[in-house]
C-alpha cells in the first residue's frame, strides 16, 4: 500500500536512513509550469534541524526532479521527485535491532514481515512524508489554478493553545527526555460544490483515511467533530439562505459531497513515541527489557506535521477535483 489515489495517483518510495526517498505522481495533467522552486518551500517547512523545537538531523532535502517535465513543464507523463538522505547516524539505532520501541511500528512491523529496516524505523519513519509533501506540492499548484488553496495551522500544543506557551510546553518535554503532542487544523478555501462520491466514496471518509495515513495521526474531525455530539440539530444544523449558508458546522461537507464551503479538518497528533526517558519493553526472544532511546527526534512532532496534512488534504482534493473533471 505504497500508492495512493485513483486519478492523482502518487507511489511513495525509500527509508530513512537510505540512500534517498521520493515519489513518483501519475495522472498529473499535462501543461502546467513546474519546476523544483514550486516545491522546495513546502520541503523547508517540513525538514528537520530548523530550530530548537525539531530534531537537530541536518538535511537540506533538497528535491531532484528527474521525469515528466519538458521545456518548463508538465507532459503528462509519470513525474519522479527525489530527495538524496545526506545526514544518516545509523549507529544510534544499533540497540533497536533487537528491542522494540514502545509507541513505535517496530513490533507490528516483525511480527507481520519477520524482518524490518530498524534504522530510524525504515518506512515507518516521519521522514517518508517527505514524499508525500513533494506530491501536496504539485497537487496544491494544480488545485491554486483551479481557484482552491489550502493551509493549515497549530491549534494546540500538549493542551495549551498560546503560542508561547506552546513552544515552552515542547522544550519542557524536551528537557526531561519527553515528548508532546497536539491538535493541527487544516482547511480549503475555493472547493466547487460536488466534490465527493457517495456512498463509499465520500469526500470526508476520503480524508479521513488520508489524515490517519499519517504515522503520528490518531484521530480526525471534519468541522465539529465531536463537538457536534453535544449539539441539539436546530444548533448543528447549516441553516440556508438565497445567499447560501448561515454556518459552517459541517465543515464544508454534506452528504460525503463538498458543499462549497470552506473544508475544515482537525488532526490529533501523538506525542513523539522515540523518547530518550527508560521504558519497559521486550525484545524479538520475548524477554522483558529497558530502553532509552538515543539518537535525534522530535520533542514534538506537530510543527512539522502541518504541511503533511496539508499535502494529505490537496492529494484527496485533486484526486476528486480530476474525477468530477472527467464527466464535464
Amino acid at each position: 500500500m505504497n500508492t495512493f489515489g485513483n486519478n492523482f495517483m502518487i507511489t511513495t518510495f525509500g527509508e530513512s536512513h537510505g540512500p534517498a526517498l521520493g515519489v513518483v505522481i501519475d495522472g498529473c495533467p499535462a501543461g502546467m509550469a513546474l519546476s523544483e522552486i514550486d516545491i522546495q518551500p513546502h520541503l523547508d517547512r517540513r525538514r528537520p534541524g530548523t530550530s530548537h523545537l525539531t530534531s537537530p538531523r541536518k538535511e537540506g532535502d533538497k528535491v531532484e526532479i528527474l521525469s515528466g517535465i519538458f521545456e518548463g513543464k508538465t507532459t503528462g507523463t509519470p513525474i519522479a521527485l527525489m530527495v538524496r538522505n545526506e545526514n544518516q547516524q545509523s549507529k544510534d539505532y544499533e540497540e533497536l535491532k533487537e528491542k522494540f520501541r514502545p509507541g513505535h511500528a517496530d513490533f507490528t512491523y516483525q511480527e507481520k514481515y519477520g524482518i524490518r529496516d530498524h534504522r530510524g524505523g525504515g518506512r515507518s519513519s516521519g521522514r517518508e512524508t517527505l514524499s508525500r509533501v513533494a506530491a501536496g506540492a504539485v497537487a496544491m499548484k494544480c488545485l491554486a489554478a483551479r481557484g482552491i488553496t489550502i493551509s493549515g495551522t497549530i491549534r494546540e500544543v500538549h493542551g495549551k493553545t498560546n503560542t508561547v506557551e506552546m513552544e515552552n510546553e515542547i522544550l519542557s518535554a524536551k528537557s526531561t527526555g519527553d515528548s508532546v503532542g497536539g491538535i493541527v487544523q487544516v482547511s480549503a478555501i475555493g472547493c466547487p460544490v460536488g466534490l465527493g462520491d457517495p456512498v463509499f466514496g465520500k469526500l470526508d471518509a476520503l480524508i479521513a483515511g488520508a489524515m490517519m495515513g499519517i504515522g503520528a495521526v490518531k484521530g480526525v474531525e471534519i468541522g465539529d467533530g465531536f463537538s457536534a455530539a453535544s449539539k441539539f440539530g436546530s444548533e448543528n444544523n447549516d441553516q440556508m439562505t438565497a445567499d447560501g449558508f448561515l454556518s459552517n458546522h459541517a465543515g464544508g461537507i454534506l452528504g460525503g459531497i463538498s458543499s462549497g464551503q470552506e473544508i475544515i479538518v482537525r488532526i490529533a497528533v501523538k506525542p513523539t513515541p522515540s523518547i530518550a526517558k527508560v521504558q519497559q519493553t521486550r525484545d524479538i526472544p520475548g524477554n522483558v527489557c529497558e530502553i532509552s532511546i538515543g539518537g535525534r527526534h522530535d520533542p514534538c512532532i506537530v510543527p512539522r506535521i502541518v504541511p503533511v496534512a496539508e499535502a494529505m488534504l490537496a492529494l484527496v482534493l485533486m484526486d476528486c477535483v480530476l474525477e468530477m473533471e472527467k464527466y464535464k
